[in-house]
Formats: structure tokens, sequence, C-alpha cells
């Protein structure tokens, strides 16, 4: 069998990250230190730890319902490209070079998205190119544009406020009709039928016939309101608990603010109303964790009208989301074609097409599978592995890609891999497992490019 070359970009040391040397001895451990907790303000770029130790407390705090824990959160690695961690300000030119004037390049790209977005009818292929270099924070571009990439707001500008008026109309709706309390719908049937009875000048109440089982907290009938009521409860709890532990380091999801608690409300309401439109699949750990940054975005758009009805836009850019990965949710389909098993078999295959040597190091010596990594990576869209603000730059190369999210996802994984190739070949199944399921900090431009890279199957 011919051994397939690994191209020669791929060698270049700029690529992979040398072993970190070791640390000297110390008395007492070292520990980590994050930056205060700030009330986000705009343009809306959270806050941000100082190192990466911070980052991955950070992460540590995150309950992690997918995957086992294998490993503590004190081995942390770190490669070189933490010394050029990324920003919203770093960029990297198409040969890999960080520029030398970020700024400049991203004022100039925020004047050619603005510009894209004047238009009567936007070009979405020329707003996918720009949007994948990067979207400024500032003057609510990225609400802008993750929903026109999304599909939610069409290219047509005239169509907008018809558009945006029919669906948050459509959402209001099922907040009405699936968040109520069974007790207020028995209120107001009684209250419909006591007014119906004094036109006809009958007495005021009900009599027993009138009474249906669907309105008796005690009744068992499939179609019985209380009785979907208490077999949803369960579910409402489980997204009460998660929404809590969504993002503990950021104030505008996390304490007890009202402007906090006015997030976490409107995010548990989206995951309810999701859960009992979509009785297949209803809710699932680590929803909250995609819905985040969706909400956060829009909730931080300039334009009050927008931000005000930031929920049910977010709704429906989660549905349209969470389209393209359902079937990661679903567990009767995991061992499916469509199913996680299969997700994770498509990286494995990625990986050996583009870099055999890393790929038979992990698989064949070392016994690292990707489910014991890639299930979180891919299950929560990278969301857990990189810090906040990085995450929105992610999803921004995510949503622009015209592959879709899921081919771009799995590129962006293997870019992972191989940008630590070095200290995984060095590496053995307990070190590697730790590399990978406490990512190093790294460069985000850096990461996209490689990753982009990986669109160019090797010939041979």
């Amino acid at each position: 069998m011919v051994k397939k070359r690994v191209p020669d970009w791929l060698n270049s040391s700029v690529w992979s990250s040398p072993q970190p040397p070791p640390s000297p001895p110390s008395k007492e451990p070292v520990k980590s230190t994050a930056s205060p907790i700030v009330e986000p303000p705009l343009p809306p770029e959270p806050p941000r730890t100082s190192s990466s130790h911070a980052t991955g407390a950070a992460k540590g705090g995150i309950r992690d319902p997918l995957s086992s824990n294998y490993g503590s959160n004190s081995s942390i690695c770190h490669s070189d490209e933490e010394n050029r961690s990324s920003s919203a300000n770093s960029t990297v030119s198409a040969g890999g070079v960080q520029s030398a004037h970020p700024a400049a390049e991203e004022i100039s790209r925020q004047v050619q998205l603005l510009q894209e977005l004047s238009r009567k009818v936007i070009n979405m292929g020329e707003l996918r190119r720009l949007a994948s270099q990067g979207i400024p924070g500032a003057a609510g571009i990225r609400a802008t544009v993750w929903k026109l990439l999304l599909g939610y707001l069409p290219p047509d500008r005239s169509l907008w406020p018809s558009e945006l008026a029919k669906k948050r109309s459509q959402y209001k709706h099922f907040r009405e009709e699936l968040l109520m309390n069974p007790s207020e719908i028995t209120r107001r049937l009684e209250k419909s039928s006591t007014e119906n009875n004094e036109l006809d000048g009958s007495p005021g109440f009900l009599t027993r016939s009138e009474v249906t089982h669907g309105e008796h907290p005690l009744s068992l009938g499939k179609n019985s309101i209380w009785n979907q009521f208490f077999q949803d409860s369960e579910i409402v709890q489980q997204i009460d608990r998660d929404v809590k532990r969504t993002h503990p380091d950021i104030h505008f999801f996390s304490g007890d603010s009202t402007f906090a608690i006015s997030n976490q409300e409107a995010l548990r309401n989206i995951l309810i109303v999701f859960a009992k439109l979509n009785p297949g699949i209803k809710y699932v750990q680590g929803m909250n964790e995609i819905l985040a940054p969706l909400f956060y975005v829009f909730k931080n758009d300039p334009d009050e009208e927008n931000s005000a009805s930031a929920e049910a836009d977010t709704f429906f850019c989660f549905v349209e989301l969470l389209s393209g990965f359902r079937d990661n949710f679903v567990q009767q389909l995991d061992n499916s074609v469509v199913g996680i098993r299969s997700t994770l078999t498509r990286l494995s295959q990625l990986l050996k097409e583009h870099d055999e040597e890393l790929w038979r190091h992990l698989e064949i010596t070392t016994k690292v599978n990707p489910q014991f990594y890639a299930f979180r990576w891919i299950t929560l869209l990278l969301t857990q592995e990189f810090n906040f603000t990085d995450s929105l730059f992610i999803w921004d190369a995510l949503l622009s890609d015209p592959d879709g999210p899921q081919e771009t996802l799995l590129r962006i994984c293997c870019a992972m891999l191989i940008i630590v190739r070095k200290r995984l070949l060095a590496g053995d199944f307990t070190s590697n497992l730790k590399l990978l399921q406490h990512y190093p900090s790294t460069n985000i431009s850096h990461l996209l490019y490689v990753a982009d890279k990986l669109r160019i199957p090797l010939a041979g």
C-alpha cells in the first residue's frame, strides 16, 4: 500500500504546535484567574478571560452532559498559538501570515458589509464571501447577516417588514398557546362558558356533563391538557436547570440582575416552545448552548425594535440552524447513516484523506477514536471548545459556507487535529485525550484558514 504524501503546506511549522516545555517545579499549585464578570456593553462583545487558563476554568464550570469526563481541568495543554491568541482584531492573510493592520481590515470589511446590506436585493454570494472572513460586531451587522444566512430574512429588503411582522406574530401565537398553564386555560373556558350562558339566560355555572376529561387535573386522557402538562413538566425542569447553567461567566446569561433573569426566561421560552412543537426530538441537553450565541447576537442588536423581538427572531433561526443537525440529537438515529456515529465516521475519513499518518497514530496506535473527543465538538457546534467571542467568529464561517454548516464543521474539527499534529504524534492515549478534550488556545483566523485548505481533496 502506497502511503499518501502529506501536502507541503501541512508540513510547515506554522500549522503545528510543538510540545510545550516542562513547567518549573512549584511548591504551590498554579491557580487560574479569570477577569471580572462585566455586563457586556455595546458593541456586543462578551467579557473575555485574560488567559487560556481562565478560559479552561470557565469550561470546567459548564456541565458537559454529552461526553464522559476523562482527565481534569488542571491538565489543560497550551500551544505556541497561545502567543498569537485570537481576538476580534486578529486576521490572517491568504498566506497564513498575521496582518500588520487588522483594525484597518476590519473597518474595511465592515464598510463592505454595510454597503452590501444597503442594496435593494442583497447578493447572497458576496455576503457569504464577506461574512466568511469574520463579521464585525458593531452596528448590529452580525445580527442582520446571520438572519440572512439562516434564511430568516429574504434577500429582497422590501420584504423584510412584512416577513418580520408575520414571523413575530406567529411566535407570539406559539407562546400564548404552548406556554399557558392548564389552570389558566380552564379558567378561560369557564369564563367563556359563563358568558355564553348569561347570553342564553341560563345559570352561570358548568353542569357536570359540561366538565370534559381534558379540563380535569386527574385526567389520563391522551388529549387531556392536564395530562400533557404533567408529561411536559420533566422536560421543563431539565430546561430550567440547563438555562441556569448557560455561560455562568457572562452576566448577560447569569446572575440575579433583572436583565440576566429576563434573558434566561427568553431562552427557557424558546426551548419549551421548540420541544412542544417537535415531539419527535423534544429537548436534548446541550441545545441551550447552541441557542445562546443566537440570542446574544440578536438581543444586542442596537436597533430597539429588533432587540425587543430577539426572542421571536432567535426561535426561528434556532429552528433553521438545528434543522441541519437535528439527526445528531435523535438517539434512535445514532447508528443510522444520518446519525451522530455516521458523522463521526466522516470526520475520521476526512482526517485519513488529508493526514493519514496522524489518523493512523490516533485511531490505530493510540486508540483515540473520534467519539472520545469529537462528540461534544459536533453536537454543540464548538461552543464549549473556545471562548464565547471566538465561537461567534467560528459561527460566521459555519453559517456563511454555501456547502452548509455540517460540512464546514467537520473541516474545522479536522483542522483542529492537524494544527496540533506534532503534539498528537508524540503523545499516547492519555495525553492525546486530555489535549483534545481541553483544546488549547489558538488563533481562530489561522484555524479557519487550515479548514478552508481542506476543501481541496488530495490527488492520488
